[in-house]
């Protein structure tokens, strides 16, 4: 199988995170998470704790590109580029990123999450095996408040984020954090498709065979002998969706 070519080139890291960040944006309308311009992808600058990447306010997600990239920092200042950040992007991420440490923060109101988090018992459940990958790292915002305009609000989100790799914010949406961009987007993918099948198995009316706890265990925990660690899993899958992006959505390392 041969390597896409934007792994393959190394370019500088600030660079190489614009690029994935705009394919990120492409590869949420072609799997349909996004709403439009709305919606926020972000991820700390190579290089710095302080100062974020994010596609300017404005930009519909199937156009972004890597050079459309501003980078703002906590107060909502553009610091490079051309645009500015929306006002609960800023509130919801900069805090996120600055109190857990995350590198990159991905938050969606895609619709079968939306649609499971409309629920007044909106808890995911391991019910089948890549379900079973999210157990134990969810954190559940379940007192929806409004919109989010205050910093607020942002450090509440990533007091109660803690060491979680997702957020089901009651009424709203998903946040997903990740180290890399490709770790994050995976994650918000296959989010998408656990939070669907559930819903689709709790609409049959029959109850649901949840897995045991030793078993979840034993789906998290990586086999000795794993031919891939999780870390390049992640990278051939985030490759691989930037070569149908190349097929049918290129532009985006423009």
């Amino acid at each position: 199988m041969s390597v896409h070519p934007i792994s393959s080139s190394r370019p500088d890291p600030v660079q190489q995170a614009k690029i994935h960040l705009a394919a990120a944006h492409r590869l949420a309308c072609f799997h349909d998470l996004e709403e439009g311009i709305d919606n926020h992808f972000t991820m700390t600058v190579p290089g710095y704790t302080d100062r974020y990447l994010i596609l300017p306010f404005g930009l519909h997600w199937s156009e972004a590109r890597t050079n459309d990239m501003i980078v703002f920092d906590e107060s909502g200042q553009t610091l490079e580029g051309v645009g500015v950040v929306e006002l609960s992007a800023q509130c919801i991420h900069a805090p996120i990123h600055r109190i857990t440490g995350a590198k990159v923060v991905l938050h969606t109101h895609q619709t079968w999450a939306v649609a499971l988090n409309m629920l007044k018992n909106n808890r995911l459940l391991p019910a089948s095996q890549t379900a079973s990958f999210f157990y134990g790292h969810i954190a559940y915002d379940d007192h929806y408040a409004g919109t989010a305009d205050t910093l607020d609000e942002g450090e509440r989100l990533a007091t109660l984020m803690g060491k979680n790799h997702v957020m089901f914010m009651k009424n709203h949406g998903v946040l997903v954090v990740g180290n890399t961009v490709a770790q994050a987007y995976r994650r918000l993918y296959k989010l998408e498709r656990v939070c669907r099948a559930q819903l689709l198995a709790m609409g049959s009316g029959q109850p649901l065979e949840v897995l045991s706890d030793a078993i979840v265990a034993q789906v998290q925990a990586p086999p000795a002998d794993d031919r891939h660690t999780r870390t390049e899993r992640e990278h051939l899958f985030f490759d691989a969706m930037m070569r149908v992006l190349d097929r049918e959505l290129p532009g985006y390392a423009d």
